[in-house]
């Protein structure tokens, strides 16, 4: 998908920030994967503005003191503070944490991270150390997840400083948070794209077993409905995943039913998320489904799928992209107040195609499994 020259020379600035304020034009290019004569004119564009500095191949975010002109335009964050509130490190939120970081950075901003775990119920208690620690806005990924009542989010609605949810939406259009600005990636999209590469492939229907803990859970879930109608292909029952990167306790029962799925001619497979697609596949071939051969698997997330024996097909949501617009949108907000339209911006994932979904199956496409 092509990006706009706002999108591509954002993304120049917060490259340059994350390498550390100063690099080779020619390495920006290869980092960004950018024709360099683009990046070249881009860059040109962007010293016109005031906002780098370049000098014998290299650009950078700080004009040098040599007294050739006047000094560089204030970044848009200089000097501000902004919270990060995220559910957790260590996975799939560590890309979106380094978009975010690298993007305050070229803004001349600062950012403080909060910690609130999946099911903890501490989102609020962390939004307001945040805003004690000084964040002029927050970047806020809350749980949202399915069952808790619209009370447990109303602070959403009362926060004293502008915010944009990250990965997240409100679930309802009249919800807590629906007025607030959001960046997050397209899930329903991604799982589309997995559903209709196993479709291209020959396999008359998909088995989904998920999570069902966030936001993202949801929207994997609600994605897999919407794709299996508009493919044609049969809406098996989901399913349930325990927890992020938890099979249940005795995982046995869930592995029978892929098992048994795969019997009837299931032979796809689409799990969220990836430390779960991981751990099944060794599962499996204990009942005899090795993967690609048996069984086509296709991850969700794309933290470590490609690190798996075979490594594993997978939708890659832009996770890195969604911090760096974030804060982009977040600095934008706390500049223009509400002159600024709601933002809901959608980044679309992409399918990273690897060995765990083989060749094109030569057997005749097959029905509906009956799960027991």
């Amino acid at each position: 998908m092509a990006i706009s020259g706002e999108e591509r020379r954002r993304l120049i600035v917060s490259a340059v920030g994350e390498l550390g304020g100063r690099v080779r034009l020619t390495e920006l290019a290869d980092r960004l994967g950018i024709p360099a004569v683009t990046v070249r004119r881009d860059v040109a564009a962007l010293a016109d503005a005031g906002r780098l500095s370049r000098s014998h191949g290299f650009v950078s975010l700080e004009r040098p003191d040599d007294g050739a002109g006047p000094p560089l335009a204030p970044s848009p964050g200089q000097g501000r503070a902004l919270g990060l509130l995220v559910p957790s490190v260590g996975s799939y939120f560590d890309e979106v944490i380094a978009g975010a970081r690298a993007a305050a950075a070229a803004a001349g901003a600062r950012l403080v991270l909060g910690i609130a775990p999946y099911g903890a119920g501490g989102d609020r208690l962390q939004a307001e150390r945040l805003l004690e620690s000084g964040a002029e806005g927050l970047l806020l990924a809350p749980g949202l997840v399915p069952g808790r009542t619209a009370e447990d989010y109303a602070w959403l609605d009362a926060l004293p400083v502008p915010a944009v949810l990250v990965e997240r939406r409100s679930p309802t259009p009249d919800g807590p948070g629906a007025g607030l600005d959001t960046v997050a990636s397209d899930h329903r999209h991604g799982v589309l794209s997995a559903l209709r590469h196993l479709a291209g492939l020959g396999h008359g229907s998909v088995l989904l077993a998920a999570r069902g803990d966030s936001w993202t859970a949801a929207e994997v879930r609600a994605g897999y409905r919407e794709g299996t109608r508009l493919l044609g292909l049969p809406d098996l029952p989901a399913l349930d995943m325990l927890g992020p990167g938890n099979l249940p306790a005795d995982p046995e029962p869930l592995v029978a039913r892929i098992a048994e799925a795969a019997r009837s001619g299931t032979r796809a497979l689409l799990v969220h998320n990836d430390q779960d697609a991981l751990r099944l596949a060794p599962l499996l071939r204990a009942h005899g489904l090795a993967v690609p051969a048996d069984m086509a698997l296709v991850a969700y997330d794309d933290v470590f799928a490609a690190l798996a024996a075979p490594p594993l097909t997978a939708v890659a949501p832009p996770k890195h992209a969604v911090g760096a617009a974030a804060v982009d949108l977040l600095l934008r907000r706390l500049a223009a107040g509400a002159e600024l339209p709601v933002h809901r911006t959608a980044l679309l994932p992409v399918l990273r195609v690897r060995a765990s979904c083989g060749a094109e199956r030569t057997a005749p496409r097959t029905g509906a499994a009956t799960l027991g």
